[in-house]
This record gives C-alpha cells, structure tokens and sequence, in this order.
C-alpha cells in the first residue's frame, strides 16, 4: 500500500508512529495546561480585587477564600518569629521570609508572612525598628500552605530554618496556640526601618507552556518530514537502481 506517494517501509513506520502520536499528544496536553495556568492566575488577581474582608471568616474555605485581602488587629509576638529561607520578589536576592505569631483580638493566633530580609539582616536585633509593638491593625492576603517540592528540603526548628510551611510543626516549635490553619501574607505597606519588606505574595505562576507546546508539536512536525523525506528519497534509489 502506498501513502503520500512511497510504500512505508516497516522499521521506520513503526518508530516514527509512536513517536510523532507522542509528541503531538504532549503538544496538546502542555495547551491544555496553559489554559489552566492562565485561569489559576486569573483567579488569583480577581480574588485580590475583592472587598477587603474586616476580620477573619468565620469558616475559613481556601477554595474560595485564598488570595482575599483581609483587615485584622491584635499584636505580633516577636519572641517566636520563625524564617523561611527565600528569594526577594523583586529582585531575586537570597534572605528570609519572616513568620511571626500574631495575637489575634478575638482570640488565638495565626502566623502572618511579614515579609523579606537580607541574611545580614536575620536576627531580630539587626532590625529592631521593624519590631512593632503593641496593638496594631494588619491587613495582608489570606494563604494555604503551598505543596512543597520533593526536593525541598525538610524543616530544621533546631536552627530555625522552615524550608517548608508546615503549620501544625510551625506552631507547635512557638509553644503558644492554638493556631489558625492558614496563615496571611503581609501587604507592602512599608514597615518602620524599612525591614522586613512586604508584599511577597506571588499573584503570577511560572507559566512556560506556550514554549514546551511548540517544542512538542516542532518535534512531531520534524518527526514527519524527516519520515517523508526518507521515504521519498528510499524510492527514487529503487527506481534508480
């Protein structure tokens, strides 16, 4: 039988049919995936732009509810504040993410995100301006724990180093409690002493599917030509010969 003008030789045919229905199904699947990144970060933005909720919801739905900005008062206990190492949202630099207990007026706590330092600027001391006191009134976006990768490495309390945001252990190195099971992401209102920087949340997500989309369906268009072309060239050295 012969197709596109040659007769498929059987070895080629069966590695090229595999590979090209591969590739080509890859190619759709990272489409599909860029549609759903867009709609997450879509959701995201829509959900910021939001009213303001004052105080915490009664029943807290993350399905719902992350990302919404939120107002509440009660105080920071500074003695416990917990750091996540992490990159700057601006800049890219290396630092830390500070999660300090917030005592909360109607009751129990939550952590709250205050923001980002420099490693030279980790220990409390070495930004004291930072650490207010007293009652204030907070507002930031409400936050789930992100899933963390496999290769994130594990939680050190004894160094204070919380690679992943493991609540229930967060809290339970605090000593205090009971706490909320969510926590919030400071705004960028600037803090005094300029540290810690707020407003780190990620409201983008890394969203390279439109390149891995077009490579898959390059390589399946190669994977035909280059199937085509040695089938045409195959017959015109048998008709050749």
């Amino acid at each position: 039988m012969r197709i596109f003008g040659f007769r498929p030789a059987l070895w080629p045919t069966l590695i090229t049919v595999p590979a090209v229905i591969l590739t080509f199904g890859l190619g759709v699947w990272q489409v599909q995936r860029l549609f759903w990144k867009q709609g997450v970060i879509a959701e995201r933005q829509g959900r910021v732009a939001l009213p303001m909720l004052d105080g915490l919801p009664a029943k807290f739905d993350p399905a719902a509810q992350e990302f919404r900005r939120v107002r509440i008062s009660g105080a920071f206990d500074h003695g416990h504040e917990l750091l996540r190492p992490a990159r700057s949202l601006k800049e890219g630099a290396i630092g830390f993410q500070v999660f300090t207990p917030f005592k909360l007026d109607s009751g129990g706590y939550i952590f709250v995100n205050r923001g980002w330092v420099p490693q030279q600027r980790a220990l409390p001391d070495a930004r004291r301006e930072g650490q207010v006191a007293g009652e204030i009134a907070l507002q930031g976006l409400l936050r789930v724990p992100p899933r963390a990768g496999y290769f994130v490495p594990d939680n050190n309390p004894a160094k204070n180093r919380w690679f992943r945001i493991d609540l229930a252990q967060m809290a339970k190195a605090t000593g205090l409690g009971p706490f909320k099971s969510y926590y919030i992401d400071a705004g960028p209102a600037a803090n005094p002493g300029s540290y810690p920087v707020g407003g780190q949340t990620r409201l983008t997500a890394r969203n390279e599917h439109l390149q891995y989309a077009i490579t898959w369906f390059a390589l399946c268009l190669t994977g035909i030509v280059i199937y085509v072309l040695y089938h045409r060239r195959r017959e015109k050295k048998q008709a050749e010969a």
